[in-house]
């Protein structure tokens, strides 16, 4: 027996041309989908793969268990250099030979000394970079003696363990009118042009916080012009906090990382926006890349998240809480799809009704679904859904997370084909119609694009989405 379904035509054939991944896919469930509409995350039902050699996703790394905040993170010769916010010390640093560990916390102060313009007690967000002339150049925040505002310092060092000596005697940046600055980041562009990214510390008077991209000399200290404000706290998802700005470059686009939201709590996260000029405009992503939901809680309030694209694998390093306190550094690996960012445990939402259908339909106003529809009647033994450009940065396992709704009689199916090889089947506890859940199916995907086919099974259901972590 069969529950009644919704009166619609079944349409044939192929209905809509394969997804190509852009910025409104990545990113949370829980995110807020374009018509507006607050939708909370489903409830996630099991469902074990038929391939037991198959394990589920790969979840960031925890490879510094420790307080360290705000991680920067380079390469300098053969090893690895992590420095981070003050906690004991004004530049606590780590090394290692490789991002993934093991990592050697140092016992030495590699800033032993603030600029006379500073006092100690918040020294934060620091980073490094290795200058055309070899030198090495910190950008760090320091409480200013005369305002108690944060401003950004400089300092040089011979050697990327320190000890850096401030350059000169006033911060690098201090708009006091703006609540100071924050946050500083260094990029050098594909044709060798330096620039400072950081944040107006708007928060700290209740005044707008922007980005800011300001072009410097060779020596990442002397300004040529004026800093362009770039992006600013304008959506409510971020609570109204903006913060940690990083840039890279993929191909000729500009991606702007950026953390959100109060950084104590779960709901700090990151995000980031794109943008074919440095100085913008820049285009956030529609939902963010990292949660602590896209992540199924592994890892609480990600973010303060630096890029490290070394040629070994490109990572994404970011801290998030530990239950022993503080903000420990965690390690992802990372990938681009078509220039945007994939972090790889993280969810990416691929709406089913985007792929290529077979003998199948879209059934719009779906109440309820994310972006209001679903793909319906996969009724029939050559009907299918094919979810395609599904990029993954790694080969390996990964966990797909069913959007559906089931009013069959009893537990409905789909089969599940990975890049064309059968992967088993996928199945649906009953649920009603237009009353959607998640279950969860582990498969092994490729580094790069994949496709994911969704066929006729037992019984009958509907699936609005498939995310993948």
């Amino acid at each position: 027996m069969v529950l009644p379904r919704f009166s619609r035509a079944a349409v044939a054939g192929t209905a809509v041309a394969a997804l190509a991944l852009g910025l409104l896919t990545t990113g949370s469930a829980a995110a807020t989908p374009a018509d507006g509409t607050d939708l909370a995350r489903p409830t996630a039902v099991a469902t074990p793969s038929d391939d037991l050699s198959v394990q589920a996703t790969v979840r960031p790394s925890l490879v510094l268990d420790r307080d360290f905040p705000d991680p920067d993170v380079s390469k300098f010769g053969d090893t690895y250099y992590a420095y981070a916010t003050n906690e004991g010390k004004n530049l606590p640093w780590a090394t290692a030979p490789d991002p993934d560990g093991p990592w050697t916390y140092r016992s030495t102060d590699a800033l032993p000394n603030l600029g006379a313009w500073a006092k100690e007690g918040r020294t934060w967000a620091p980073d490094v970079s290795r200058r055309a002339d070899g030198r090495y150049l910190l950008y760090y925040t320091a409480w200013h003696a005369a305002s108690d505002r944060q401003c950004i310092g400089a300092a040089l060092s011979d050697s990327p363990g320190g000890p850096f000596v401030p350059v000169g005697t006033q911060p690098l940046a201090c708009p006091l009118g703006a609540g100071g600055a924050i946050d500083a980041s260094s990029f050098v562009d594909t044709n060798g042009a330096r620039y400072l990214v950081w944040k107006n510390d708007g928060n700290a008077i209740g005044a707008t916080t922007w980005i800011h991209v300001q072009r410097t000399a060779a020596d990442g200290i002397t300004f040529e012009g004026g800093a362009a404000q770039v992006l600013r706290n304008d959506r409510a998802d971020e609570a109204g906090i903006i913060e940690a700005p990083v840039i890279t470059k993929v191909g000729s686009q500009y991606v702007l990382f950026y953390s959100a939201g109060p950084y104590t709590t779960n709901q700090y996260g990151t995000n980031y926006a794109v943008s074919s000029s440095i100085t913008g405009p820049y285009t956030k992503a529609f939902r963010f890349l990292m949660t602590t939901a896209s992540l199924d809680g592994a890892v609480g309030g990600p973010g303060g998240a630096d890029v490290l694209r070394d040629g070994g694998g490109d990572k994404l390093v970011f801290h998030g809480h530990r239950a022993a306190g503080g903000r420990g550094m965690y390690v992802a690996d990372l990938g681009w799809a078509n220039g945007n960012p994939v972090v790889r445990g993280s969810r990416v939402r691929y709406e089913a009704e985007r792929g290529t259908l077979h003998n199948c339909t879209v059934r719009s106003n779906a109440a309820g679904a994310s972006d209001g529809k679903v793909v319906a009647y996969i009724d029939h033994a050559d009907s299918a859904a094919d979810v395609g450009s599904i990029y993954v940065p790694t080969t390996g396992s990964y966990s797909l997370h069913v959007g559906y709704a089931n009013g069959s009689a009893g537990t409905a199916s789909h089969t599940v084909t990975v890049n064309g090889a059968a992967a088993g089947s996928v199945s649906y506890p009953v649920t009603g119609w237009d009353s959607w859940r998640q279950v969860t199916k582990d498969v092994t995907l490729q580094a790069g694009w994949n496709t994911i086919r969704l066929g006729k099974g037992t019984a009958f259901a509907e699936v609005d989405y498939i995310e993948v972590a």
